[in-house]
C-alpha cells in the first residue's frame, strides 16, 4: 500500500503557489493604480535629479521662466525637409530655376564650390568639366587595352558637363544629380553638405559659362586683357 506524503508539503506547496502569485499580483496593482509618491528606484539612471518642470518659475534667467525660447531659425524635427528648394531643387513640383535665396551667388560661394568641385568631381569630369579626369583616362586605357586582359573593367565614361543636355538642365536639376547620382555616377547626398552641393552647382554654371563666354560679357576696363 502507498504511503501518502506528509501533510506537511502539502501545506508548503500551497504557501510556495501563494508567493509566486504576489510578483504579478504587485505588477498589476502598480499599473492601475497612481500615487503622489515617486516609484522605488533600483538604478537611479537620469530619472531622479535635479530638474525645472514645464511652465515653472526659475531664479537662474533674468525673465523668470524655466522653459527657454527657442533659437532664432529652429526648425521641428518633421519640419526639416518641409524647403523643397533648398534640400531638393524642386519648387512647385519644377526644378528650381535659381539659387536658394539664403545662399546668393557670390565670390566666396563660387570659391566654395570650385573647392569642392576639385575634391570630388575632377577625378572623373576632370577640372574643367570635360569629363577628362584621371579615373576616367585610366578606366579608358583598360577597357580599350587590345594586348591583354581588361581584368573584368567595365566602365561608362565620365559625362562632359559641356554637353548641351548638361548645360540646359536648370541648377536644381544638377543639384539633384549632384545629391543621388545619374546613371553609374554615384551620389553624393551623403558625403558633401547641403550648401556645397549648392556651391558646386553654383561653380558648375560658371564653367559652363566659361566655355561659351562672349567678349561682352567681360567688364569694359578688363576686355584689353583678353583681346
Amino acid at each position: 500500500m502507498m504511503q501518502m506524503p506528509p501533510k506537511i508539503f502539502f501545506y508548503l506547496g500551497i504557501v510556495a503557489a501563494c508567493a509566486a502569485l504576489i510578483p504579478p499580483v504587485l505588477a498589476v496593482q502598480s499599473r492601475n493604480t497612481t500615487s503622489e509618491k515617486p516609484p522605488l528606484h533600483v538604478f537611479l539612471d537620469m530619472d531622479v535629479q535635479p530638474k525645472f518642470k514645464p511652465q515653472t518659475e526659475s531664479v537662474l534667467f533674468a525673465d523668470g521662466r524655466s522653459a527657454r525660447p527657442q533659437p532664432v531659425g529652429t526648425v521641428a524635427r518633421d519640419e526639416a525637409m518641409e524647403d523643397t528648394h533648398r534640400n531638393f531643387g524642386v519648387v512647385d513640383g519644377q526644378w528650381a530655376t535659381a539659387m536658394p535665396r539664403d545662399l546668393p551667388v557670390s565670390m566666396e560661394l563660387l570659391r566654395r564650390g570650385q573647392e569642392r568641385f576639385n575634391i570630388y568631381c575632377t577625378a572623373c569630369h576632370g577640372y574643367a568639366g570635360e569629363g577628362n579626369g584621371t579615373v576616367n583616362r585610366r578606366a579608358l586605357e583598360l577597357v580599350s587595352n587590345a594586348a591583354g586582359p581588361v581584368n573584368g573593367t567595365v566602365w561608362v565614361p565620365a559625362k562632359n558637363i559641356h554637353d548641351p543636355t548638361v548645360t540646359v538642365q536648370p541648377v536644381g536639376q544638377l543639384f539633384n544629380t549632384v545629391t543621388h547620382g545619374i546613371r553609374n555616377m554615384a551620389g553624393y547626398g551623403t558625403q558633401i553638405p547641403t550648401d556645397d552641393r549648392w556651391a558646386i552647382v553654383a561653380y558648375l554654371k560658371v564653367l559652363h559659362r566659361s566655355f561659351d563666354a562672349q567678349l561682352q560679357d567681360v567688364p569694359p576696363d578688363q576686355r584689353s586683357k583678353v583681346q
